[in-house]
């Protein structure tokens, strides 16, 4: 158990947290599914270069947004290639509740959510500070900016609704399904 006045390493943890966990590519969601439907129409493949020539985009951020949906499962990149894989596929004819259900549970299988999760989960109400959450993730990951690490890992996760973050009290939690009628 883990209370939000405690500091955050006298928390007790009773799983093992993940040893390493993977930076997130800084790209929003919208961009990796714009990109699969670009690699949808054009036949399921495309170049890397043409790509990016095609959509007038710096090759870096061509990069960053393949390796995102790379991540996520939804593309794959043999040899200079971006190929959409069969589960893209079916995420991009799937209605938007299915596809933000998908997209959370290939999310789940990175480890820096799961090491959020695991966090949030020892915590008294499933919540705690984002400047913990930001700490953890420069302890982490000290060659990535944290801000910008934390700005990806809370859009992502609210889009798969696996985090939620309250400006007004600076909590970042675990995602609260609406209730009905609110």
């Amino acid at each position: 158990v883990c209370s939000s006045d405690l500091p955050y390493h006298s928390c007790d943890r009773r799983m093992p947290m993940p040893t390493t966990i993977e930076p997130l590519p800084s790209t929003g969601i919208s961009k990796i599914l714009g990109m699969c439907e670009i690699l949808d129409d054009k036949g399921g493949r495309e170049d890397l270069f043409t790509l990016a020539r095609d959509l007038h985009m710096p090759f870096s951020e061509v990069l960053l947004v393949i390796k995102a949906a790379e991540m996520l499962a939804l593309i794959d990149t043999p040899g200079h290639e971006a190929q959409l894989t069969a589960f893209g596929k079916k995420l991009l004819d799937a209605p938007i509740h299915d596809k933000k259900a998908q997209l959370g549970a290939q999310m789940l299988k990175l480890n820096v959510f799961q090491h959020v999760v695991k966090l949030l989960k020892s915590s008294e109400r499933g919540e705690l500070p984002a400047e913990l959450i930001l700490e953890e993730l420069a302890l982490r990951l000290p060659h990535e900016q944290p801000r910008q690490m934390f700005t990806t890992l809370l859009n992502w996760g609210r889009y798969g609704d696996i985090f939620g973050y309250s400006r007004d009290t600076d909590l970042f939690f675990l995602h609260r399904p609406e209730t009905a009628g609110a």
